[in-house]
This record gives C-alpha cells, structure tokens and sequence, in this order.
C-alpha cells in the first residue's frame, strides 16, 4: 500500500488530506445558495410558499443586506401567510450574509406562523433551520430541528423531502460523532429516496470511514450513476479505489475530476492527491466515455 493510501486510510472523522469532507459540508443549506454549486440534487426546497417566493429569492441575492432590512421591516406587521414569507425571506437573505444563527431563528419564526395542519411547509422550514444550525456549528440545535422536521414530513407523501432530512440529520449525527445513528439514518435516506444522491455519496463516505470498502464501492457506484460528472463524487470514488489497491482506478477518478470540474474545491484536492502519486494533473477531457468511477 502506497504512502497515500495510508494517509487516506488515517482519516476517520477527519477530511482526507487536502479536502473537505461532504459529511461535514453544509451543501444542503439552502438552495438558492446551492444552485451556485455543480447542480446536482440540493436539499430542501423553497417554493411551498408560493410562487413569490422566486421573486424573493432573486431579490435577496442580489443585495441580501438590503433584503435583510425589508424583510424584517415586513414582519413587524406581518400576520399568517405574510409573516411566513417575510420570515422565509429574510432567513434566505441571512444565509447569504453567513448570519447563520440569524438565519435559524428566522426560519423558525417562518415556520411557528404556518397553520399546524400544513406539515408539509412546517417540514421544509424545519429543515432550514436545522440546516442553518448545522452550518453555525451548532449541531445539537439542527439535530433538534431536524429530527422535528422529519416527525412532520413523516405525515406528508413527500419521500424526496423525508429522504432529504434523513440526510441531513446523518450529517448532524456526524458532527456529533453518533455515527452508528448516522449510518441508520442514511439508510433510512437511501430507502426514502433512493435517487438521492447525495445520500449515496454520504453513505460511500462513511461506509470507507469504518473500512466498510466493498459497501462504500457499491454506493459511490450508484451515486455516479445519479449524478454523472459530479466532482465530489469522483473525489471519493477515487479515495475507495485507493485504499481498495486500486491505484490506477484512483488516478483516472481523480483525473476525471480535475478535467471536467477545473475550478472546485475538489478539483484542487484531486490534484494534491496526483501530485502525491507523481503525477502531473491535466486539464485535457477525459477520453469518451471515460467516468469519474473506475
């Protein structure tokens, strides 16, 4: 086993050399932030509201201070359906600014004026908050909030939504390093939502964590096939091939991200780890048909 391979081996509970771990990246925060990301499936949406709602999005992104400011204005004398929307807006303005504390309560204050028989909004603003609280670093708060959220979203017909807090409860259930409930709850994601791929790719991450090779090599695999291209998960394919000896594998998964997505944070760790193998990154494309899976 090669020298990299130990190192990756060495990283349980902690991101592998020069990356960032996804089961501690908060990418399911909000989806407008997301949207900036590589487009592949984000967490919970914002649309329950109503169709202003893009409106609203759009305005905060574009001077989320001065969204900020409006919306709180708004809900001072905002009542029902009106102090939900102000609440939302000003809870996506704040997550713009990293007001993440912010943020939390005021999808909170969002979700306390939805009417107790709508679980399914009273879910997605749940999952904000805990979402938000999870990005703060408070991961006791988000598991509360999020575990709150699942118990209303378990009363909608929503699976995608479910699916989507269960994942982000294992995120949460990470932080707090319960990884045993994390590896339950991601499960119970993938059961959910099987064409959630972000949990696939989370579950391959802490399947290779606990040495679980074979199950993490089977869910990169399926997370590859549900987002195609996506470079954190040809970052980790590659690190599943590595410690399973599969060096070249590795390199072409690596290769593959730095080729197709230049400009990521993960492309700048695929190329720590080729650099550590001797090899010098490329930017050329792949050959046709080439994957970021080996």
């Amino acid at each position: 086993m090669s020298i990299l391979a130990l190192v990756l081996l060495g990283q349980v509970g902690a991101a592998p050399v020069m990356g960032a771990d996804p089961l501690q990246l908060p990418a399911e925060v909000i989806e407008q932030k997301a949207r900036k990301g590589q487009g592949q499936r984000q967490g919970p949406r914002v649309e329950m509201i109503g169709p202003q709602v893009e409106g609203c999005i759009a305005s905060m992104e574009i001077n989320p201070v001065r969204g900020a400011e409006a919306a709180r204005a708004a809900l001072v004398d905002a009542k029902g359906q009106e102090r939900v929307r102000a609440g939302l807006c000003l809870g996506i303005a704040l997550t713009q600014l990293d007001r993440w504390d912010e943020a939390q309560q005021a999808f909170n204050t969002a979700r306390s004026s939805v009417l107790p028989d709508d679980h399914l909004s009273r879910a997605r603003l749940g999952s904000m908050a805990g979402n938000a609280a999870l990005a703060g670093g408070n991961a006791d708060s988000a598991l509360s909030l999020l575990d709150a959220a699942q118990t209303e979203a378990r009363r909608t017909q929503d699976s995608e939504l479910a699916g989507s807090i269960a994942t982000d409860r294992a995120r949460a259930l990470v932080a707090l390093t319960r990884t045993d409930e994390a590896d339950s709850a991601l499960a119970e994601a993938r059961t959910l939502d099987p064409g959630n791929a972000q949990a696939w790719l989370l579950s391959a991450t802490l399947s290779r964590r606990n040495a679980k090779l074979a199950e993490a090599q089977t869910q990169i695999d399926k997370a590859a096939q549900l987002a195609p291209g996506d470079p954190e998960t040809g970052l980790e394919a590659g690190v599943v091939a590595m410690l399973s000896g599969r060096e070249d594998a590795a390199k072409r998964s690596w290769q593959s991200v730095v080729s197709l997505s230049p400009d990521t944070p993960a492309a700048e760790t695929a190329k720590g780890y080729l650099a550590q193998l001797g090899n010098t990154p490329s930017s050329s494309p792949p050959p046709s048909g080439d994957t970021a899976t080996p």
